[in-house]
């Protein structure tokens, strides 16, 4: 099976499941839009740094989506363009302070801007709603008002483009020159210095990307729910989103998404099996990962996925002979 297959396959169980089992809608959006969110923290993982405060863009874009809402009603492709590019701009500027540190002090930095932002909402209570949240009426969306399974069903076509894109631009980056720099950040931030290259420009450029994203699984977020909450931002929600990360395998842009549908799907059936007690199946199933398959549940079936190769066999002085290496259905 290649890795096309697996892609192809993926988004066909996204858009089939909903359309055979209607309540799945709302928790196969809510995968997509949390595997947005941690798309931006794999691609700051590339560069070995992890981020304890990645959900405060995702809280931006929400709120933004839901003032705009309120205020002038626009349509839901407005606001989705609206709550990222407010993410966006979020992270381009923090990013400009944060690129300065790395490691330990880079992840908890992250954090206290995400608290920061989480005191903010809850005390400015006349404006945010507070602890409560705010809520707002369903947009139009391609300047059509919808009812609510209408809606939806435009929503998880919109989310599904935005993961399959999303993936593939992430994906491209990853192989392309900057994408190179910003993994060797990871491996070696001295000898990218010394060929001319700024790191802290590269490390930058994917910390803006990574706000980006995580803004456009917010901002979707919000849609579904027509409610946002300070708790959008809190680090409880950050920590979810990183232990996806893990989870799903931080070595492909597939892996954001694979980790995001089994999160979403074994707290929804555990939390009604185990009322009260499923975050420590979570919590089982993470040390599994961690000590099992740390490279998360990508990076277990990543080999399945490679085609066959040749490689030269030495047999004795002066010959070889082609063999195939591991070819695998």
């Amino acid at each position: 099976m290649r890795l096309s297959w697996l892609v192809g396959l993926m988004l066909a169980f996204a858009a089939v499941l909903p359309m055979l089992v209607p309540w799945l809608k709302t928790p196969v959006l809510l995968a997509l839009s949390n595997g947005l969110a941690v798309l931006g923290v794999i691609v700051l993982i590339r560069a070995g740094q992890v981020s304890f405060g990645n959900a405060m863009f995702a809280c931006l874009a929400g709120y933004t989506v839901t003032f705009v809402a309120r205020a002038w009603h626009l349509d839901a492709l407005l606001l989705i363009v609206l709550g990222m590019a407010s993410a966006t701009l979020a992270g381009a500027l923090i990013g400009l302070f944060m690129v300065r540190y790395r490691g330990i002090f880079f992840g908890m930095l992250n954090l206290a801007f995400s608290m920061v932002l989480f005191a903010v909402i809850g005390k400015f209570g006349a404006i945010t709603g507070g602890t409560d949240g705010l809520r707002f009426d369903r947009p139009t969306l391609g300047f059509v008002q919808l009812d609510r399974d209408g809606f939806e069903t435009g929503l998880l076509a919109i989310a599904l483009l935005a993961a399959l894109a999303t993936g593939l631009l992430v994906q491209r980056y990853f192989a392309s020159a900057p994408g190179q720099q910003l993994a060797a950040i990871k491996t070696n931030e001295t000898r990218l210095e010394y060929l001319g290259i700024s790191a802290k420009r590269v490390f930058w450029g994917g910390y803006v990307l990574a706000a980006a994203l995580c803004g456009l699984g917010g901002s979707l977020f919000a849609l579904t729910q027509g409610l946002v909450t300070p708790e959008m931002g809190y680090w409880i929600r950050s920590g979810e989103i990183v232990f996806v990360a893990i989870l799903g395998g931080a070595g492909h842009a597939a892996g954001a998404f694979i980790g995001a549908f089994v999160f979403e799907f074994v707290k929804l059936y555990v939390a009604a099996w185990l009322t009260g007690a499923w975050q420590l199946v979570l919590g089982v199933i993470l040390l599994i990962m961690v000590f099992g398959a740390p490279s998360g549940i990508f990076g277990l079936i990543e080999p399945r996925l490679k085609p066959a190769r040749s490689r030269v066999v030495s047999v004795g002085p002066g010959q070889a002979r082609t063999a195939a290496a591991g070819a695998r259905k």
